[in-house]
């Protein structure tokens, strides 16, 4: 009888839990993690936001107005946020940042829904982040930057974030099971904010050895991470191990077949990588080393990263080696993990095109099974290597907008051909199985990432000029037809070209009378400065309180000066060849009051401050040593990059406060009064006593310790103002 019993209340339940599903009737609970999301981010209102659960095999969302109450419905809890952000973002005008200390501004009454919204998602997967970014934005985070920084992530509908914190901890126990002692696993790690190229086989033991307080650190971040993310609906990416070795192990196991790559980014071979051919048989054992601690401790979403040559070449070229790798690798993982999907970069197919060739990728992709390696076409605003390789030859892949190297701080961004590529790849791959960003670094160019996330979910024909209006007025708090304006102006004209490897503006250049010092700074545009000062102008003439608002004008108030400071440096050399001192003394003044100006209206916002970056480094210091060697990796990898004389010198150039004025205007002023004492002396400038000086210069910053503000001075719109008054004259005629 109690058999009887049990049977029939298991189907009654059941067929309710069923019931409520289907007609989405089922409240969720208000300790959910998507209402702890909402508590978190907007505790204020959170009483007047409820979820409900939608049974649906597609990633959907609703929103409707219940009388007092907004009540969003979603299949999951990553749906049921991006439903909060539509609502937030089209009809509060509220924008919710990355970043934990921006403030979140709501209207003072919820806006009532006329009628139900409701959205589907076009692709399953939607892929965020790329290795460098954990270098150039995140080497520093704390706990309260990734809480808010996930939140985002499933505000947008990111579901398939990489996961890569922490794994210096896994290896650390891996390596010491080998044989190797606590000196050479800890300096075969490269520092903090060089660790994406360490992880990616570029570079091995710069600026190590990694203290054992970051293993630890990290090892417990790391938990947290993947914990909030799947709370979220998110399918963490986890590494693999792709074959990189510390070089010890050449020692602890003298039979085994390891090679040293080839060199990277110009730094002197003690830093190469090495490198175990999969076929030994001592790889699987690495794998399953590695792949078993890992899973016990961050656990797995059964997709992997793993790219065993990025940028750096492979012992052989032939397609039959290539191919074992790439087979070796994934029945190494899938030995471990049955359900395993392989997720590689695709970068190097682009990068590197003159040596991988259709032959050498088929052959290496091929080789894993149909739908269990997806590839990254990484840097699909400009070149689609769907379109090289005959779609990937059908295996699956993730379209994904880059839009950032290195964090340099260059407006960019093709807006409306980004939307064209998309659809395009849509209508024309049915294995196109994501859409997703890859981008190097945080900071100026917010609205791109945005607008690819939310074009997951639009297939409707609202143009991009329509959805800028919208974004203008989010921005701005309002609907504003000055600020609709000024962003009109920037996606007509600024925003139609995508952002390419080595860009800069001037300011940030090491000194040359011509050019601008080294392929990492490039300053060219392709608009006229002129439209983007004008639109800078038109957004002033309407200000807002809005947080968001003044960051824009700060955003763009930096790229006017950095173009137009080539105006002046140009006009500064024009001086010097024809010896007229006088003008030439005038015009390093102005060259060096720009940088002023620059500097006063960057020190008013607080995502453009040198002193954050290096406060927040050395806040992971448990003593005076550590301190001072966190803020000389965190100085390192934004100036000089490596070496004193690296060729990646100012690839992270960034227009930061502090930067300006403690490290670019003193190279600058260095260079304008040595150029000004050869001609007062009649002699010719020497390029090369300066190089040898401002190098110097360089490597010596990164070795100091100098204090830097850490929180902002001014008033972005009044500075902006002055500014614009200024330089009407100069820069309008």
């Amino acid at each position: 009888m109690n058999k009887l019993y049990c049977i029939v209340i298991f189907f009654i339940t059941i067929n309710f839990i069923s019931c409520t599903s289907k007609n989405s009737s089922l409240y969720e609970g208000t300790t959910s993690p998507i209402n702890k999301l909402v508590s978190r981010l907007i505790p204020e209102i959170a009483d007047k936001i409820k979820f409900k659960i939608i049974n649906s095999p597609n990633d959907v969302f609703e929103i409707v107005t219940d009388k007092n109450t907004i009540v969003i419905s979603g299949n999951n809890y990553n749906s049921m946020a991006v439903g909060l952000n539509y609502y937030l973002k089209h009809y509060c005008n509220t924008y919710v940042s990355w970043y934990a200390n921006d403030k979140i501004e709501l209207p003072e009454t919820l806006p009532v829904l006329s009628e139900k919204i409701s959205k589907q998602a076009r692709v399953e997967n939607r892929f965020f982040l790329n290795y460098c970014t954990f270098g150039y934005t995140m080497p520093w985070w704390q706990w309260k930057d990734w809480e808010r920084f996930i939140d985002w992530m499933a505000l947008n509908g990111i579901n398939m974030p990489l996961a890569i914190t922490g794994q210096e901890a896994i290896w650390y126990d891996v390596w010491k099971e080998y044989g190797l002692s606590d000196k050479q696993i800890r300096s075969y790690f490269t520092g903090p904010a060089h660790l994406p190229w360490h992880r990616m086989s570029n570079l091995d033991k710069w600026g190590g050895a990694l203290p054992q307080s970051w293993l630890s650190h990290q090892k417990e971040l790391q938990k947290q991470i993947v914990k909030r993310e799947r709370e979220l609906g998110m399918k963490p990416v986890l590494p693999a191990f792709a074959g990189h070795v510390p070089e010890a192990l050449k020692i602890a196991q003298p039979n085994a077949k390891i090679n040293q790559l080839s060199s990277w980014g110009g730094f002197d071979d003690k830093y190469r990588s090495f490198f175990l051919d999969p076929l030994d048989p001592l790889f699987k054992g690495i794998q399953h080393k590695f792949l078993t601690k890992q899973i016990e401790i961050y656990g797995t979403a059964n997709i992997y990263g793993a790219d065993p040559f990025n940028e750096v070449h492979p012992p052989s070229w032939e397609p039959e080696y290539l191919a074992s790798v790439s087979n070796t690798i994934y029945s190494s993982i899938k030995n471990i993990d049955s359900d395993a999907t392989w997720l590689q970069m695709s970068w190097i197919f682009y990068f590197e095109r003159e040596h991988w060739n259709n032959e050498r990728i088929e052959a290496m992709i091929r080789a894993v099974p149909q739908d269990k390696m997806m590839l990254l076409d990484y840097y699909c605003e400009n070149k689609e290597v769907w379109k090289m390789t005959d779609s990937f030859f059908n295996q699956p892949f993730i379209w994904c907008y880059l839009g950032n190297f290195g964090g340099n701080t260059m407006m960019a961004g093709n807006l409306d051909e980004v939307e064209l590529r998309i659809e395009n790849a849509l209508a024309n791959n049915k294995n196109m199985w994501g859409i997703g960003s890859t981008l190097e670094a945080f900071d100026v160019n917010p609205m791109m990432y945005e607008y690819v996330f939310e074009k997951v979910w639009d297939s409707s024909s609202t143009s991009s000029g329509e959805w800028i209006k919208n974004w203008a007025d989010m921005r701005h708090g309002d609907v504003n037809n000055t600020n609709q304006k000024a962003w009109s102006i920037l996606h007509d004209s600024i925003y139609k070209y995508p952002a390419r490897l080595g860009q800069g503006t001037l300011t940030n250049a090491r000194p040359t009378l011509t050019g601008s010092g080294n392929w990492t700074t490039d300053p060219t545009i392709n608009y006229n400065n002129s439209d983007l000062f004008k639109a800078w102008g038109i957004m002033l003439q309407h200000p807002s309180e809005k947080e968001s608002y003044k960051y824009d004008v700060v955003n763009i108030g930096r790229q006017v000066l950095g173009n137009h400071f080539s105006v002046l440096r140009d006009n500064f050399t024009q001086s010097y060849k024809s010896k007229n001192l006088v003008k030439l003394k005038s015009d390093g003044v102005k060259m060096l009051q720009l940088l002023d100006d620059l500097e006063a209206l960057l020190a008013t916002n607080n995502t453009f401050l040198l002193g954050k970056w290096l406060n927040d480094a050395k806040a992971f210091a448990t003593n005076e040593e550590e301190k001072a060697y966190y803020e000389h990796n965190a100085r390192n990898i934004i100036t000089t990059w490596g070496t004193a004389n690296q060729s990646l010198n100012d690839y992270a150039n960034r227009t930061w406060s502090g930067l300006v004025k403690g490290y670019y205007k003193k190279r600058w002023e260095m260079f304008v009064t040595d150029v000004i004492d050869a001609v007062e002396n009649n002699k010719s400038f020497d390029e090369t006593v300066f190089y040898e000086k401002v190098t110097q210069f360089e490597w010596e910053w990164t070795q100091g310790k100098e204090i830097y503000p850490n929180a902002t001075n001014g008033s972005s719109v009044e500075i902006a103002k002055r500014i614009v008054n200024s330089y009407k004259d100069t820069i309008l005629k």
